[in-house]
């Protein structure tokens, strides 16, 4: 397949076993910006995975389409959208250490439901933003299809440049993203907020209110804190 994959351009073939999809896109595919003969654009992404969306944890916009759509992408057509609401998700404050990333996922994600943001961006944004890894913004940006959202995007800042250094990108490449996207003003400082855009909406949420819960069994929206999961049980073991 690598051999035979010469014969096309732009295209790379990854062994199996390196990890599932999403993974293989964050840690090898992305670019972030593209540079085409000479000229940059940021990297953008349509997949026919509802899942897609776990590459606008790294600054990529992607979202999940169908398989008609994305033939039309392989094939250098356009596919037309209706301009969505963006809404505006400010993190604050700093996560307790005892609570993991999916913690914060399933607090986001019921806060999300409840909001409603059924065919709109979700843009994060604010101070908390700065305290989340690349692996924590995936999985935030991956639950996307749990709270209907089309996309759930995360800036470029200087989290996600260091990430592409830890994921092997060359320096070179490295370099001039980061330059690019300044000079578009694409570049982010999550601890300023002279660079915060406008939105349609905008709600918070502070990361130290969060605490370590549990989700299920059914119905993986369901979040549940460790300290009601005996409350819970107990009531659910009798309910239809």
């Amino acid at each position: 397949l690598q051999w035979g994959s010469q014969a096309f351009k732009n295209m790379r073939i990854i062994p199996p076993g390196s990890g599932i999809i999403h993974q293989v896109n964050l840690e090898y595919l992305a670019r972030v910006v593209f540079d085409q003969d000479g000229y940059y654009y940021p990297d953008s992404l349509v997949g026919t995975d509802s899942h897609t969306t776990m590459i606008d944890g790294l600054g990529v916009l992607g979202w999940g389409v169908g398989g008609i759509e994305a033939e039309a992408v392989m094939l250098g057509q356009p596919i037309s959208m209706v301009l969505p609401e963006v809404l505006g998700y400010k993190l604050t404050g700093n996560p307790h250490p005892l609570v993991t990333s999916t913690d914060i996922v399933l607090t986001v994600t019921k806060h999300l439901r409840q909001i409603g943001v059924v065919g709109k961006f979700v843009e994060f944004y604010g101070p908390g933003v700065a305290q989340l890894s690349i692996a924590d913004r995936a999985t935030i940006a991956n639950m996307c299809p749990e709270y209907g959202a089309t996309a759930a995007f995360f800036p470029v800042d200087l989290v996600s440049v260091e990430y592409l250094r830890q994921t092997g990108r060359a320096d070179e490449k490295v370099n001039y993203i980061q330059k690019y996207l300044e000079a578009a003003g694409l570049f982010r400082d999550f601890n300023n907020a002279e660079q915060d855009p406008d939105f349609t909406q905008v709600v918070e949420l502070d990361l130290a209110t969060v605490v370590p819960c549990c989700s299920g069994p059914k119905r993986p929206q369901d979040k549940v804190t460790v300290s009601d999961m005996k409350t819970d049980f107990e009531t659910s073991l009798g309910a239809k």
